[in-house]
This record gives C-alpha cells, sequence and structure tokens, in this order.
C-alpha cells in the first residue's frame, strides 16, 4: 500500500476527479486486415486509421501549458503514427495534424502507411506517439493487431478459416471506389444525424444479423457468421444511427448475385438490397447516400445489374480506447502503458475476497481504487494484478444503515497520482434478508449493536457483483 499521508492526497485528487471527472481518451480506428503492398507500388491502408482525441481533460491540460510557458504554440497536439516494425525515428512514420471537429474532438488521419513486401509478417500493430508541440511527450499507443493478407480471397470462404470471415456483431467499415480509382475512394460515414459518402472521413458499423422473418418492428438479432442473401442491420457505432434491415448481395463485375449463399470474406465487394424493395440497393452519389433501383438481367434471372455507386468493399475494422486523467496529477512521465481491462475474477468472500483484474498493458506501478478507496494491490503480469477487496465500511459509517446494494468505480491509479479510468463498476450486495422493502430496522432491539454486527457480516460475507457498463 502507499503511505498514509500519501493516500489521503491521492483520495482527496480522486474524490475531486470523482465528482468532476476530466478525462482524456484517444481512440485508434483501424482495418483488421491490411493488403501487402508489392515492389514499388504502395497499397495504402484502406481506410485509413483515424484517431481521435475527446474528453475534457485535453483542453484542461492545453490551458495550464498555456499558462505555464505563456504562448500559444506550446499546448497544440501532435501525432506520429507508424508500423511496429518501424525504428524509433519520427522519420519513418507519418505525422498527424489534428483539426477539431463540431463536436470538439480532435481527428487526425494517417493516410499514407503501407506494408511493404519487404516486411515477412503476417500480423503487426501500428504505433502512435503523441506529443504537445512544445515538445512534452504525452505517450505512446498501440493498435489492435491487424493480419496481412496479399489480396482479397476469390474462393469460395470456409466456416474452418474464421479469420477472414465477418461475424454478426462484429464492426465493419464500407467504401466505394469509382472505376477503382484510389482519389474516388468514399466512405460510408454519419454526418448531422444523416448517412453521407464521405471522402475524409469513415465510420465503423457494428453488422447484426437479423432474422429475415421477423418485422421490422421486431428485429430480433442473431449470431453467427453473415452469408450472401442474409438479412443485416448496420448501426453506427459511434452515433447509434440504424440503416433499414438490408440483403447482402455478393457483387461479381458489376453484377448482384440472388442465389449466392457463402460466407462473407474481408474486402470482399458486395451490395446491400433494401429488404422488401423492388431492387433497391443502397447507392452513393458524390457525397450523399441514395438508393439505386438496379436492372432486372432477362438471360439470367438470378442476376442484377448495379452502377458504380452501388458496389461497396467490406473490410471488418477494430478499435481500441484509451482514458486518463492528469488534471490533478504532477506528471512528468509519459502516460503510456495505458492500462486496459478486459475481465474480472472474484475468488473467495468476506474478509478474504480477491479481485483479479486481467487486461494488458500492466506494471507495478499501478494501484486498483474502488471508488476513493485504495485496495492493496499485487503484481502478477502484465496482464493481471490481484487485489484485496476493501471492507464496506471503507466507503464511510452510514454502511451500517444500507441496505441497498452499493456501485463503485474502479479505478486504475499510477503511483505520480495519475488516474485510468475503466467501464468496469464493482457492488457490493447485501443478502437478500436485507433488502429493501422488508423491516429489518423498524424494531431496534436493546443489543442494537449485534444487529447492526449481524448486517455487517451479511453485506462482507460474500455477495459481489462484478459488470461492465454499457
Amino acid at each position: 500500500r502507499s503511505n498514509p499521508y500519501q493516500t489521503n492526497l491521492l483520495r482527496d485528487s480522486v474524490q475531486r476527479y470523482l465528482q468532476l471527472p476530466a478525462d482524456q481518451t484517444v481512440l485508434i480506428l483501424h482495418a483488421k486486415v491490411a493488403q501487402k503492398s508489392y515492389g514499388n507500388e504502395k497499397r495504402f491502408f484502406c481506410p485509413p486509421p483515424c484517431v481521435y482525441l475527446s474528453g475534457p481533460g485535453w483542453k484542461l491540460k492545453q490551458e495550464q501549458i498555456k499558462a505555464r510557458d505563456l504562448g500559444e504554440a506550446g499546448f497544440r497536439v501532435c501525432g506520429y503514427m507508424g508500423l511496429d516494425s518501424m525504428g524509433s525515428s519520427l522519420m519513418e512514420t507519418q505525422k498527424l495534424s489534428f483539426e477539431e471537429q463540431p463536436d470538439a474532438k480532435g481527428f487526425g488521419c494517417a493516410k499514407a502507411l503501407y506494408i511493404s513486401d519487404a516486411d515477412k509478417r503476417k500480423h503487426f500493430r501500428l504505433v502512435l506517439k503523441l506529443f504537445f508541440s512544445n515538445g512534452q511527450e504525452i505517450g505512446t499507443f498501440h493498435s489492435k493487431l491487424i493480419k496481412v493478407i496479399s489480396k482479397p480471397s476469390q474462393k469460395k470462404q470456409s466456416l474452418k478459416n474464421t479469420d477472414l470471415c465477418i461475424s454478426s456483431g462484429s464492426k465493419v467499415s464500407l467504401f466505394n471506389r469509382l472505376r477503382s480509382q484510389t482519389v474516388s475512394t468514399r466512405y460510408l460515414s454519419v454526418e448531422g444525424g444523416a448517412f453521407i459518402a464521405s471522402a475524409r472521413q469513415w465510420a465503423a458499423f457494428t453488422l447484426h444479423l437479423a432474422d429475415e422473418r421477423c418485422t421490422r418492428s421486431e428485429f430480433p438479432l442473431r449470431e453467427g457468421y453473415i452469408r450472401y442473401g442474409s438479412v443485416v442491420q448496420l448501426v453506427c457505432t459511434a452515433t447509434g444511427i440504424t440503416l433499414p434491415p438490408l440483403i447482402i448481395r455478393k457483387v461479381t463485375k458489376q453484377y448482384a448475385m440472388l442465389d449466392v449463399d457463402e460466407p462473407i470474406s474481408q474486402l470482399h465487394k458486395c451490395a446491400f438490397q433494401f429488404q422488401g424493395s423492388d431492387r433497391m440497393y443502397l447507392c452513393l452519389s458524390t457525397e450523399k447516400v441514395i438508393q439505386f433501383q438496379a436492372s432486372p438481367c432477362p438471360k439470367e434471372a438470378n442476376r442484377e445489374l448495379l452502377n458504380d455507386g452501388s458496389c461497396w468493399t467490406i473490410i471488418g475494422t477494430e478499435t481500441v480506447e484509451y482514458t486518463f486523467s492528469e488534471s490533478l496529477a504532477c506528471v512528468r512521465e509519459p502516460v503510456s502503458p495505458v492500462p486496459l481491462i478486459t475481465a474480472l475474477q472474484l475468488t473467495g468472500g468476506g474478509d478474504v475476497a480477491m479481485l483479479e483484474v486481467q487486461g494488458e498493458y500492466f506494471h507495478a506501478h499501478l494501484k486498483v481504487w474502488f471508488g476513493d478507496v485504495e485496495a492493496e494491490t499485487m503484481y502478477r503480469s502484465p496482464k493481471s494484478l490481484m487485489c484485496v477487496v476493501p471492507d464496506v465500511s471503507a466507503f464511510g459509517s452510514d454502511w451500517r444503515w444500507l441496505r441497498y446494494p452499493i456501485t463503485v468505480p474502479l479505478l486504475l491509479i499510477r503511483d505520480d497520482g495519475l488516474i485510468y479510468s475503466s467501464s468496469f463498476t464493482f457492488t457490493y450486495t447485501p443478502e437478500q434478508s436485507f433488502i429493501p422493502g422488508q423491516q429489518v430496522l423498524s424494531e431496534v432491539p436493546q443489543d442494537s449493536d449485534k444487529l447492526l454486527d449481524s448486517i455487517h457480516q451479511e453485506f462482507t460475507r460474500t455477495n459481489f457483483h462484478l459488470f461492465m457498463q454499457s
């Protein structure tokens, strides 16, 4: 544990943070696969990796730097992105310039990254280095693993090779490239509550497999891999805006194939027919998203002729989000590695309840906090921390009278006061005999201390609940 004086100072900071969180979030969006370049050709990653900076902590930190440096130029955020195989030289990376969007998020995009045929790896990660323009390093952030492919598979996909298949509930990006020209690439995106075709930004969509026998209002979702001919729904991950139910079709030489029933693969050409419509397809026209009516083929009833704007390329995408808060700490070191919590595992109960925090990028200078209460923490590996679950009485004297669950946020705090928030919470739940609605304390007996002790025992004996907030 930290020493008591340091813990009290930290606790004051954490309490202020919990009242007014000033988080700084770095969100990296990228494709799951990347095509390898051959010879002098450069196949730039499509869609290009994007970075979004959000949260009130960025503005607060910039104001602190501005006040200290007495200048305007020192507090802008700049970044460099490259492949993890590259050296530390920034000359080998692409510079990102962040522009502020209407929603106050900073946006940067790496449009000229590629992987050459000299690189023999099957997988790689992107590396993002962020700085303030006064030279102060913010930190280093990694993407998820990206699979290298030579070209889109032309074979019928087998579910034995699920690496390239697209499953229901996964995230995808859709782009359109007229006459195979890179400069004409448009990405399906959302702006101002409407679907658009953007040359600058792309959106990630959750692709859901639906039960085609149900009406649109019901639209129950199903698990499994997406196959051509399936009814699907595209939901924007950032805004939640949804397109109507669509039937996904395979595209061959600008024809929609109506009788193909095989798994969809990465970088396949596909089309989206509006369910129940008369050959109407999702289409782009410059920057607008419209409906296009396909032409029937008299000689081949299993085909419909599309235009260029109705032929989309589909690719799986990943997002990784790093959140931290320097607002109340005197941080001189980079914020990285930023730990990511992926799961919690509770063992034991009562006074010996232990919580294993599972994830990535853990190190020995981290402590687990339950709200504003520090837990005794043991570092096990970069993927695991163990901590003793604090007694519920640590959350104040009022615990004695509580008959309802107490939920506290789970935080990781570095020993210099840097706060890493998470989407996980921890809940203490009393036994059923002490749930709201029962008059447990309506008649307090003479030996009320014994009753209070028994309530305490019920709280601490074990009904803990772990869950991740949506």
